[in-house]
Formats: C-alpha cells, sequence, structure tokens
C-alpha cells in the first residue's frame, strides 16, 4: 500500500508513519518541517496543507491519506483554526478525488461533540453542540463533516476520535503537566470526581491502522465516526496526581470551583482578546470545562465495525511513560 500521511512530524502522524514502515508500507510524510526522528525509507515533503497545488502533486498515486494534521490547542487566532482545520481538510479530501485515493483516514477529537456539559458513556449518535466554547473543536466538528459528506463511491472515509493522547514522546499533554507542577501553578478545578476517557499513543496509532485495513468503498466504517480510548475511562486528578508521584512531585492540593474557574476563564478570554495578547492565557471556559467536567465514550462501535482493542493497557502505559520521562533519548 501507498500512504501518505499529513502531520506526519506529530506525536500521532509519526506513530502512524513509523508502523507504516515497520509494516513495509511505501510510506510518504508531509509536515511543515524536517523530521530526522523518522527512520530512513519514509519519504518527506515540506510543505503546508493549506496550499492546494502542493498537495494535489504530492498525493499522485497514493492508496490512502492519513490525515492527522490540525491547528490544536484551545488558544489562538480562529482564521489560522479554520484555514488548517477546514480549508486545509478540503484540500486533502479534493486532492483525493483528483487523484483517485480509495481511503482517507481522518483523526477528528471527541471535542467536535462536547459543549460545556459532562459526556458520561455516549455513542456516535450524541450530536454536535449548538456552541462551543472554543476555535479547535468549532473547526474540527466542521472538517469532520466534510469528511463525512465526501464519503462516496469514489472516496471512502472514515473519521477517529481519540481523546487525550499521552505516553512516551508526547509533546503537549504531560509535558504541560509537569511543567505546570514545577511552577506550583496546577490548580484542580471542581469536586476532582470526574473521569476522562484517555488513549495510549499504541493503541491510537493502532485503532487508525485497523480502520484503514476495514475500510473500502460500501465497507460497513465508511462515511462512519468512531470513538477509540484505552477502553476505561480515568479519574483524572487521580491519574494527574499518579503522573506527579511517579515523578517524583507533590500532589495536586490547591482547587477552586468550577463556577469561579469559568468566570476567570471569561474574564481572561476578554481581556487577551482586547489586549491582541497571542499567548494562551493560564485559563478559559473551555479548559474549565474540560478540567471539571466528565467526558468518556462508549467505543463498542470501533470493536465491532474493524476489531479495535487496546494493545497497551494503562498500567504499561504508565510504566513506558515513566521510564521515558527518566530517559527521555531513548524515546
Amino acid at each position: 500500500m501507498r500512504a501518505l500521511v499529513t502531520g506526519g512530524g506529530g506525536f500521532l502522524g509519526s506513530g502512524i508513519a513509523k508502523s507504516l514502515h515497520e509494516k513495509q508500507h511505501d510510506v510518504t510524510v508531509v509536515g511543515r518541517h524536517h523530521y530526522s526522528h523518522l527512520p530512513k525509507g519514509i519519504k518527506l515533503f515540506q510543505g503546508d496543507i493549506r496550499d492546494f497545488d502542493f498537495l494535489r502533486k504530492i498525493i499522485v498515486g497514493m492508496d490512502a491519506v492519513f490525515h492527522t494534521a490540525a491547528f490544536p490547542g484551545i488558544w489562538g487566532r480562529a482564521e489560522d483554526f479554520y484555514s488548517i482545520n477546514v480549508d486545509g481538510t478540503h484540500n486533502v479530501i479534493k486532492a483525493c478525488l483528483i487523484n483517485g485515493v480509495r481511503k482517507l483516514i481522518f483523526t477528528s477529537s471527541p471535542s467536535v461533540v462536547y459543549g460545556s456539559s459532562s459526556l458520561e458513556g455516549v455513542d456516535e449518535t450524541v450530536p454536535y453542540p449548538e456552541n462551543y466554547l472554543s476555535e479547535y473543536p468549532r473547526t474540527k466538528a466542521i472538517a469532520e463533516k466534510l469528511v463525512i459528506e465526501a464519503n462516496s463511491p469514489d472516496l471512502a472515509t472514515v473519521s477517529i476520535r481519540p481523546h487525550l493522547i499521552w505516553g512516551p514522546g508526547d509533546p503537549h499533554l504531560v509535558p504541560r503537566l509537569l511543567a505546570k507542577a514545577d511552577k506550583g501553578r496546577l490548580v484542580r478545578v471542581g469536586q476532582g470526581e470526574n473521569r476522562v476517557d484517555i488513549i495510549y499513543i499504541d493503541n491510537a496509532v493502532y485503532a487508525h491502522l485497523k480502520a484503514c485495513d476495514a475500510l473500502g468503498i460500501g465497507k460497513p466504517s465508511a462515511g462512519k465516526v468512531y470513538f477509540v480510548s484505552d477502553g476505561e475511562p480515568v479519574n483524572l486528578w487521580e491519574w494527574i496526581n499518579e503522573v506527579l508521584e511517579k515523578t517524583s512531585r507533590p500532589p495536586v492540593t490547591r482547587s477552586i470551583s468550577y463556577r469561579t474557574a469559568t468566570r476567570l476563564g471569561y474574564f481572561l478570554e476578554k481581556i487577551y482578546n482586547w489586549g491582541n495578547i497571542k499567548k494562551e492565557p493560564p485559563m478559559t471556559r473551555f479548559l474549565a470545562s474540560q478540567l471539571a467536567t466528565s467526558h468518556y465514550f462508549n467505543i463498542s462501535l470501533a470493536k465491532k465495525d474493524f476489531g479495535y482493542g487496546p494493545v497497551v493497557n494503562p498500567e504499561e502505559g504508565m510504566n513506558r511513560l515513566i521510564q521515558s520521562l527518566s530517559n527521555p533519548q531513548e524515546c
């Protein structure tokens, strides 16, 4: 199989590219930088998914495209979120259709169905909310809809919704957590009883590869979306404290109410917008809601349609994570 991975230098994208390469597939990676950590034999093209002419040329001859590239985060210019997450996805779809690609595997996010209230064990029938607290989930939802609509007799599409990817090499979740802890800025929001889904990096990669294997024109997974996770939600603040304990850091002891955090987030968003401050505020309404509410999902459909199941259990994943933090050069 000839496969292209957009965002192939990122945490998930590079994991998918490496796994495909190990399985002897012909792999091409598209990214905006040079990625020396990728194995030799993987073709790398530097470019931007917002550049349609670039994409059209690179996608020639591909059998499958894994579209993991995105503008993530909880803060930033609305036009940046839209141009990368929406316009970029539109370009990927158009390039696939022009070049006769048969499979498009899109990395979405469970946040596309998150408004501000808890989501507990919901499945893929849960609707999109009317309003979003952040541009990231709003634009990812638009992109996901584009991918669903693109499913046709010419192109089979599937959208995977992994939640809070973690593990060795994670550049976002755990490093941010530890950095805040080291600065004494970790504060629990809410009662500390909320449960959330997380997914170990190997499990997220496996879900995408299994979805690709099962995908095809007219197949059960074509045109659908799927939640994937480690299979069991964790108590968010207990999990955070476990990471802190295993890295010899004190647990989170300070807390503020969800209401207070929401009001603070609203105030800071106004100030940062008014002052055109590009740095991420220490609190936003979206962050407050993510830290205080439950958000975990039913992954039965992924198990049924393409045989997904975690390949690394949480205990083993935590051991690997802690070992990688102790020996970062091995990541």
